[in-house]
């Protein structure tokens, strides 16, 4: 196998690639991202430009020439494919970047891939999130593989027609891809821009922590370690065609969240007794903000023997300790 691994060196890609690199079957490994604001190959020490198996390829996905040659001369095999631009604020902003980079840099790469795989083994995992499907209510029962699509921000769409662009190479092709969407992730090295780092730089810093609208928005979690394991089972197990949610089965409003977040940061400084909760401020919610995702894991748990295995109490511990760790030398 000759993966290659587009965005890895942001958040879930480097998480993946620290999973994976060692596993047997995988001959080289080529980390293809263009560190933009998200990626940082600090999130690979010990692995960039030291690991015999791996490869770095500074490569923007726009850029269909570069993808093309980059998949020839390192003659890819596979694919998983997380490079994206996911912040939802970022889309509301500015959706050029998300449309350009999410949907076109997912049609370069697949063509790409089907101009150079003619013949063996291979499989094009695309990645993404349970956004697409839209928003759910307090009491609707989670969305399923076969729900329909129905995104509400400009990132989300992006990435609806990206899933669309791999779905429609499925059947009009016979090429070899299947897609994955994925609850919000949390853990070691996320961007600061996301709900948990940003709250935790905020609790360290003992300024406010803003909270959209009443906080009563509803996420499920999951472990990066999780999903990342997730993805590798659905690239060696994955039915072709088929869709595959990944879930942590946890539920919780942001609210909720932060607070758990806060009651952490208090039992891990003693010396803030009890006082994080009140740096909470609430601020104009975001437009378009979606009420509730959750998501229905049975295919994935059934057909590739995989779970969860992290709980979201033990998880969110652990993620404020390591970021503990991490200011505390600097």
């Amino acid at each position: 196998m000759n993966l290659l691994v587009t965005g890895g060196a942001g958040f879930i890609g480097s998480n993946l690639i620290r999973l994976i690199i060692d596993r047997p079957g995988i001959d080289l490994l080529v980390n293809l991202d263009a560190l933009t604001y998200a990626g940082d190959l600090k999130n690979l020490e010990g692995i960039h430009n030291l690991h015999p198996r791996y490869l770095f390829e500074p490569v923007d996905l726009r850029n269909s020439q570069a993808i093309h040659d980059a998949v020839v001369r390192h003659r890819i095999t596979h694919v998983m494919h997380l490079a994206a631009e996911s912040h939802v604020d970022r889309s509301i902003d500015k959706a050029d970047i998300f449309m350009e980079t999410n949907v076109m840099g997912t049609l370069h790469l697949l063509n790409a891939c089907r101009a150079y795989w003619k013949d063996g083994e291979h499989r094009f995992l695309q990645v993404s999130t349970d956004e697409v499907y839209g928003s759910l209510g307090p009491n609707d029962p989670p969305f399923t593989q076969e729900s329909p699509l129905s995104p509400n921000s400009p990132y989300s769409a992006s990435k609806a027609a990206a899933d669309c662009l791999v779905r429609s190479y499925v059947k009009t092709y016979g090429f070899p891809a299947v897609i994955t969407r994925c609850c919000n992730n949390y853990g070691p090295n996320q961007h600061f821009e996301k709900l948990i780092p940003t709250v935790l730089r905020c609790l360290h810093e003992r300024r406010p922590i803003p909270v959209y609208g009443d906080g009563q928005q509803v996420r499920e979690w999951i472990h990066v370690t999780d999903h990342a394991e997730a993805l590798w089972c659905v690239l060696q197990s994955g039915r072709a065609g088929n869709v595959y949610n990944i879930g942590g089965g946890e539920e919780l409003c942001n609210l909720q969240l932060i607070h758990e977040l806060c009651d952490l940061m208090d039992k891990h400084q003693s010396n803030l007794e009890g006082s994080s909760r009140q740096l909470i401020r609430f601020v104009n919610d975001r437009p378009g903000h979606d009420f509730r995702y959750a998501l229905n894991t049975s295919r994935a748990k059934d057909s590739l023997n995989w779970k969860p295995v992290v709980s979201l109490e033990d998880g969110l511990n652990q993620t404020v300790a390591d970021f503990l760790t991490k200011f505390s030398s600097h």
